[in-house]
């Protein structure tokens, strides 16, 4: 007996739906991007890398409320965005952080080398 049109469609939308059903909540996800955002705010980031800090919250807020709302692959994707964000915000906090004590080394140098005589 050849499968009829009706029942290659039905098989095909049940298939759709599994797959769809088969993946979990986004939970690790939002967990691991407030996770990233803490770390950015623990690296000063909010005094470095406001935007990018910024972007990260507001990235992390819409997962949530996709999340509440039910669009599950709307939360996880923002998920994603968000810890990227907060990763980015880290990064440009710590280089900040080490190009000022570059230069305050940098001075420290400078200033040692005039009191000895010594040129820079």
């Amino acid at each position: 007996m050849r499968p009829s049109f009706a029942h290659l469609l039905l098989l095909t939308c049940a298939l759709a739906l599994a797959s769809c059903a088969s993946l979990p909540p986004p939970t690790l996800e939002l967990a691991e991007a407030q996770s990233a955002v803490a770390r950015a705010e623990q690296a000063d980031a909010d005094q470095h890398a406001a935007a990018a800090l910024a972007a990260a919250r507001a990235a992390l807020s819409q997962a949530q409320a996709a999340l509440a709302a039910g669009r599950e692959a709307d939360a996880r994707a923002l998920a994603l965005r968000a810890a990227a964000d907060a990763d980015l915000a880290r990064a440009r906090s710590r280089e900040a952080v080490a190009v000022a004590e570059r230069e305050r080394r940098r001075a420290e140098i400078a200033e040692l080398q005039a009191r000895i005589g010594g040129t820079p």
